[in-house]
């Protein structure tokens, strides 16, 4: 963070400064801050966060022994610690976070980029981030720190010499991405589709799709909105774009894409594709497994050369990218029996550009296996949608499907009733049921696919077949 008096950190979060006799309103603080005392080091910030299973109020005098300058609470605790007491901590790091931003815009060149859509948000944000590493001090979320504790996280790790702020903006309900975006006014903001995913929070696709232009509206007039020419409700944000002084930048596969993507080929280790601009026609080798990370690639650059960067320097930069983020399209295991470990996030449309890819990498005389848990967050939509994933698992002749967990069971029924009744699909409550039963299925020339949402907890079984199988 930057540094700040602790009369300037009490006046941004509107609280009421509580010095220790070491400390006075004037004494400074730039150390990290976080939520997590258990990743709080000297000089740090430590914001206690009531949750949902414990409260950080109890970890305030850990963080001041571990050397942390300033506590942020919701009420005073006993500890050796200088603090600041304001009604919502939560509501304090948001505006903590507005007040960094805006002092290390004022003082020098900092741009920010927002980006969100259902599906390809932190793949996104890791291409962009390496894509503008090389071109200045860059600040980008760790993991998917997206909501409304992890975004301002992230916005406060910016400094003087920060160029470059990328934030991922998630969402479970309407009005949260505004709340986030309108803490930075992105000058660009990249929208990478509107699908299912949290539907069940949404209330359907169409409220989705009102919270995902809501970045768009967020936009700085005279910047950029990077809108993915495919996907025709995300099409429509270009209205919203224009009414705001927006310009607009298309990325995608069709004709109508300003920077898009030809010639699209998907290999066991990674996606080739031509990437078209204008007059340039230049080869773009993804070592990222998946012809769907193609388009958060295109996203990628879209942004990047908003920004000043070539795209022949961009190309060049996501070329050196292995894998996107651990647990997505991460692959383990060995030439042998590989594993395809993308169980940290599902929804139906990442379902089946997993299954999909799976389908495309395997070579004759490999074996497919799918190994699938729920998805989760779909509501009245999962049902018919694990209906769909089934379906599609025995469409695409995905040899062994194997599913995990009650919540998916749906998918198995499905895959069953479609043809997959001789012992090609199996289910298992357990992923230790399953693990035993992989690790005696699988055989050299296998390809699998794991595949799940995060609260299904594949990805330890990911991790364990990857493991077992090196």
């Amino acid at each position: 963070m930057i540094r700040m008096t602790l009369a300037e950190v009490a006046a941004a979060v509107a609280g009421r400064l509580q010095a220790t006799d070491a400390d006075t309103p004037d004494t400074t603080v730039d150390g990290t801050v976080d939520t997590d005392s258990r990743l709080i080091g000297p000089g740090d910030i430590f914001v206690a966060k009531p949750g949902e299973t414990t409260d950080g109020h109890r970890f305030v005098a850990a963080a001041a022994q571990a050397g942390a300058a300033l506590a942020i609470v919701e009420h005073p605790v006993d500890a050796p610690i200088s603090q600041i007491v304001v009604a919502d901590a939560v509501q304090a790091l948001a505006d903590l976070a507005r007040t960094v931003v805006a002092q290390v815009r004022a003082g020098g060149d900092l741009r920010v980029v927002g980006i969100t859509g259902s599906n390809g948000k932190t793949t996104t944000k890791n291409l962009l981030a390496r894509i503008l590493q090389d071109e200045g001090e860059t600040v980008a979320p760790r993991a998917s720190f997206n909501n409304e504790v992890g975004a301002p996280l992230t916005m406060l790790r910016v400094t003087a010499d920060t160029r470059f702020l990328v934030s991922e903006f998630g969402a479970a309900a309407g009005g949260q991405i505004a709340r986030l975006a309108g803490l930075v006014t992105p000058d660009i903001g990249v929208v990478l589709m509107v699908g299912l995913a949290h539907a069940g929070g949404f209330g359907g696709v169409e409220e989705t799709l009102k919270a995902k232009t809501e970045l768009v509206e967020a936009v700085r007039p005279g910047g950029v909105a990077v809108l993915n020419a495919d996907d025709p409700r995300v099409v429509t944000m270009a209205a919203v774009a224009a009414a705001r002084g927006v310009a607009v930048r298309w990325f995608g596969r069709s004709t109508a894409a300003e920077l898009r993507a030809e010639d699209v080929e998907v290999t066991a280790s990674g996606t080739t594709c031509v990437v078209v601009a204008g007059d340039e026609r230049l080869p773009l080798r993804l070592r990222v497994l998946g012809e769907h990370h193609v388009m958060n690639a295109l996203a990628a650059l879209a942004a990047a050369r908003e920004l000043g960067v070539a795209l022949r320097d961009g190309i060049a930069r996501l070329e050196t990218v292995e894998i996107a983020e651990r647990w997505r399209m991460q692959p383990l295991g060995s030439d042998r029996v590989r594993i395809i470990n993308d169980a940290y996030n599902a929804s139906p449309d990442s379902m089946a550009a997993a299954l999909r890819t799976l389908a495309q990498i395997a070579e004759p005389g490999q074996r497919k296996v799918a190994v699938l848990g729920a998805m989760s967050e779909l509501g009245e939509y999962a049902g018919e949608e694990h209906d769909r994933v089934g379906l599609l698992a025995v469409r695409l002749r995905i040899e062994r499907i194997v599913v995990v967990g009650r919540d998916a069971r749906r998918l198995y029924l499905a895959a069953v009733g479609e043809g997959s009744w001789d012992g090609e699909a199996v289910f298992f409550e357990t992923a230790d049921e399953a693990f035993d039963y992989l690790s005696g299925e699988l055989r050299d020339g296998d390809r699998v696919l794991v595949k799940s949402s995060n609260s299904a907890g594949l990805r330890h079984l990911g991790d364990r077949l990857g493991e077992s199988f090196s």
